[in-house]
C-alpha cells in the first residue's frame, strides 16, 4: 500500500507540474501527443462578441488535430515555416481567454483576441524544450483555462 502511495504521489508531482492560465471551469480539453511531428501551425477562432477566444486547434505535420473548445468565431490562422517552432506564448484573461501571442524561434509572432484582463506569459523550463501541445477547460463561450506543453524537438529538417 506504502508504495503505491508513493508511487502516485511521484506521478502526480511529475505529470501534473504543468502551469494552466486562468479561472478554469467546464469540460476539459486536451492535444493528443504526436510523437512522430511537430507542431507547424495554429488556428484560434475568436468570438464576435467580447472578442472571446473561443478554441484552438494544432498543426501537426501537414494534420490539424480537432478543434478544442467551443464552436463558432473568426478563424485566424498562423503556419510555421519548416524547422520553425513556438518557443514562447503570452496571454490574458479575464472569465475566459481573451488574448495569445505565440513567439518562435526564428523572431516570428502572431496574435489572437484583444489584451485585457490578467496577464501571463509561458515558456519551457529548457532553452532545447518547444510547444509540443495544449491543453485547458472550455465553456459555451470559449476557453476558461490553457496550459501549455514543452518537450524536444521531434522532427529535424
Amino acid at each position: 500500500m506504502l508504495l503505491w502511495l508513493t508511487l502516485a504521489l511521484l506521478w502526480s508531482t511529475t505529470c501534473w507540474a504543468e502551469q494552466i492560465y486562468g479561472l478554469g471551469g467546464g469540460r476539459y480539453f486536451s492535444t493528443s501527443p504526436d510523437y512522430y511531428n511537430d507542431v507547424t501551425g495554429i488556428r484560434v477562432s475568436v468570438g464576435p462578441i467580447f472578442g472571446l477566444i473561443k478554441s484552438i486547434q494544432l498543426r501537426y505535420g501537414s494534420s490539424w488535430s480537432k478543434s478544442l473548445g467551443a464552436q463558432g468565431g473568426k478563424i485566424q490562422e498562423f503556419l510555421l515555416q519548416p524547422g520553425e517552432h513556438i518557443i514562447a506564448v503570452h496571454g490574458s484573461y479575464r472569465g475566459y481567454l481573451q488574448y495569445l501571442v505565440v513567439y518562435t524561434d526564428q523572431g516570428r509572432s502572431a496574435a489572437f483576441g484583444r489584451e485585457e484582463g490578467n496577464s501571463f506569459s509561458a515558456s519551457p523550463d529548457q532553452p532545447w524544450k518547444v510547444l509540443t501541445g495544449i491543453f485547458g477547460h472550455h465553456k459555451l463561450l470559449g476557453i476558461t483555462s490553457i496550459g501549455f506543453r514543452w518537450d524536444s524537438i521531434r522532427s529535424f529538417g
